[in-house]
């Protein structure tokens, strides 16, 4: 991984992990807490990668592991969001670009139900019986139902920062076939091409600067 990706990931699992455990681990939701360091890792990995997303995943679930006030095994929230990174960073598109928002949802959905059915998948297998206990189907719900509803506010950002931090075309630009989602998350469904209108507007500069430029020559040769 380059310099850049890994400062940018590190503190933004920094951040992540610290709201997780001052702030949304203490609302007392019912069922599941929202998971931002799972929004981290699914953001990054779609636009870094399965391979980078791997990594990423496995460092965030590393320090997920021994932060207070975890009680479960090292090592298991690592694996989980080692192969979720992994497996999210196959859906990035070829030519990096997401251009609805359909995509990032289902990607969300499917890691916040693949990561509680890995995470008690992994704790049945050490002896940890305290999904089954609370309900694995009401945890499975309230996972997607939370991540969902923080997604919109959170992975748009991320991949927009990843981009620029690693010096991504499309971080300025949406492309020529529709702006990309880390711009707007609804900027498909609303029809605002942020790529689009930056675009138009350095061409209208370019062309009045070449206007003034022609006049002035003209001046010169009379």
């Amino acid at each position: 991984m380059k310099f850049n990706r890994i400062f940018l990931s590190a503190a933004l699992i920094a951040v992540a992990l610290v709201v997780q455990v001052s702030v949304l681990a203490r609302l007392q939701l019912p069922g599941a807490v929202p998971d931002l360091v799972l929004l981290t890792v699914v953001a990054l990995a779609l636009v870094y990668g399965h391979v980078s997303g791997a990594l990423v995943g496995f460092s965030a679930g590393l320090l997920a592991d021994f932060a207070p006030p975890a009680d479960h095994a090292a090592g298991r929230y690592a694996l989980v969001l080692c192969v979720i990174g992994y497996l999210v960073g196959l859906a990035k598109p070829e030519n990096g670009r997401l251009t609805s928002a359909a995509v990032p949802m289902a990607v969300v959905v499917a890691a916040a139900v693949g990561s509680t059915l890995l995470y008690a998948g992994v704790g049945a297998l050490v002896g940890d019986t305290a999904a089954r206990h609370v309900g694995l189907g009401s945890l499975l719900f309230t996972a997607a139902v939370y991540d969902l509803l923080l997604a919109p506010f959170t992975v748009p950002l991320i991949m927009a920062l990843a981009r620029r931090a690693d010096n991504d075309p499309l971080a300025d630009t949406g492309g020529s076939n529709g702006a990309d989602v880390s711009s707007g998350w609804l900027s498909s469904g609303t029809g605002l091409r942020i790529g689009t209108q930056r675009g138009g507007l350095r061409v209208k500069a370019a062309r009045s600067r070449a206007s003034r430029a022609g006049r002035i020559k003209g001046v010169k040769r009379l």
